[in-house]
């Protein structure tokens, strides 16, 4: 019996083009393995529910009709947990909220016979979030609920993922593992709004 080839061998999607969910995309899930099986289930029936009721927006990549990652953007608002840690975020530009406008990274899912797709996604979020929503909306932060699940085997922990793209965490001092399962991360615009001036 000959080996099975992996669905998306040598490619690398790091460079990947990344479009606007449209209902057709539905039938690209078939076959899509990630590592989390509610993920696959999320394309299958929250992503069309979520976009037809204006709840959120997705996006995806795909190779030849298949599904190899999709990401969720959704309205959010960042509050730094931690008593007086909340006023002090951006008090040193005499900016004293208690929550911030926020862009949220929903899902954020790759077929794990992938390279460079979940990168992908997060560096066009960003560039996104801050080159499109911000000129129309302003906005600082992206937010994200990052998985912690210690009854997956491995144990499962995204917040490193995060981590190298710069998010911090909103409650450094949070309970682990956490009670709800996630950990909520935060990423300031500031330096790449700035830049693009």
């Amino acid at each position: 019996m000959a080996k099975s080839t992996p669905r998306f061998l040598k490619i690398d999607f790091s460079d990947a083009v990344i479009v606007p969910w449209e209902p057709d995309h539905l039938l690209y899930g078939k076959g899509f393995q990630c590592r989390r099986s509610e993920f696959q289930s999320h394309y299958k029936k929250r992503v069309p529910r979520d976009v037809k009721k204006y709840l959120g927006k997705c996006w995806i990549i795909a190779e030849n009709k298949k599904l190899v990652g999709y990401i969720t953007l959704l309205a959010d608002k960042l509050k730094i947990e931690g008593g007086t840690r909340t006023q002090k975020l951006l008090k040193k530009e005499d900016v004293i909220y208690t929550s911030f406008p926020a862009v949220k990274i929903g899902i954020l899912a790759v077929d794990e016979r992938t390279r460079g797709a979940g990168t992908a996604l997060m560096d066009w979020a960003i560039y996104y979030i801050a080159k499109e929503i911000n000129p129309r909306l302003g906005v600082r932060f992206v937010t994200v609920d990052a998985l912690y699940d210690k009854e997956a085997k491995p144990q499962y922990d995204i917040s490193a993922f995060y981590e190298k793209f710069g998010f911090r965490f909103a409650n450094p001092k949070q309970r682990i593992p956490p009670k709800d399962g996630i950990r909520t991360m935060y990423y300031d615009l500031k330096d790449l709004l700035d830049r693009q001036g």
